[in-house]
């Protein structure tokens, strides 16, 4: 179940406000742990004194929240992330956008960068100025017809079962086949429906149809309290993040929370 212990990436900025914010709403429906890490250089006298101010601050935005907090070296955000995401056993690192970004868009920093292309766990990332949500209204996956994203499917399924929300699909349609791309979903759904124990009316699908991708992002609706969850390319190493030049552009498009899984997330 992704988010039964929740990482967040903390800096004092706008960013690590998001991610917070991000990462108490999925433990609030999951359940889960959560922990907030700020990483920080392993050779720069006062770095770990510096950490330690800095998660005092995040502890003054997690008000009565209970989390772990570590101050973790890291001779880069997103390297630190991952190894103590692995040292705890968080399966999913949240964080959040760049300043200086398109409200309620993704922006992707260096840290989020370095994840996207390399994290053994899964990523979520916040839109700039995404601010606290009560609850999830539905989960959907970004689906073309490969093992990855299948594999995808499975995991929102059951995310999907386990917290009493609908799932949807949303395939790209850029000048392609829309009958074969709807046999595609149709196949998809029955997956989706063997996997877990969901009401057939609660997995649908949808066409995306537009130019380019961003203009199909912007042909479907988008729920207040969506998850949008993404699979890895092809291209990724076995259990890691690797995130394509298309859903790249899907995630920067996209005006919900993103997760994207690791190649071979069972």
């Amino acid at each position: 179940m992704i988010g039964d212990h929740v990482l967040a990436g903390y800096v004092h900025d706008a960013g690590g406000r998001e991610a917070i914010d991000l990462a108490q709403a999925i433990v609030a429906v999951t359940g889960g742990r959560l922990s907030v890490a700020h990483v920080h250089a392993p050779d720069r006298p006062g770095a770990a004194s510096e950490a330690q101010t800095v998660l005092e601050q995040a502890a003054a935005l997690l008000e009565e929240e209970p989390a772990e907090l570590h101050a973790q070296e890291g001779r880069s955000v997103g390297r630190g992330l991952t190894a103590l995401a692995g040292r705890i056993g968080a399966d999913v690192i949240v964080v959040g956008s760049p300043e200086g970004g398109a409200h309620g868009r993704i922006g992707v920093g260096a840290a989020a960068d370095h994840l996207l292309h390399s994290a053994t766990e899964a990523v979520m990332l916040a839109p700039s100025g995404y601010g606290a949500r009560d609850g999830l209204d539905r989960i959907t996956v970004m689906y073309v017809r490969r093992p990855q994203c299948d594999e995808a499917v499975v995991r929102a399924a059951v995310a999907a079962e386990r917290l009493g929300v609908p799932l949807r699909l949303v395939t790209l349609c850029l000048g392609e086949d829309p009958e074969r791309l709807r046999d595609d979903q149709a196949l998809a759904i029955r997956l989706a429906l063997e996997s877990a124990d969901l009401p057939s009316e609660d997995v649908t699908a949808e066409l995306a149809e537009g130019a380019d991708v961003a203009a199909a992002m912007d042909d479907v609706a988008w729920a207040d309290g969506e998850l949008l969850v993404c699979a890895s390319s092809e291209d990724a190493a076995a259990h890691r993040v690797f995130l394509g030049e298309v859903a790249l552009k899907v995630l920067r498009a996209a005006p919900c929370p993103v997760t994207v899984l690791p190649r071979g997330y069972f």
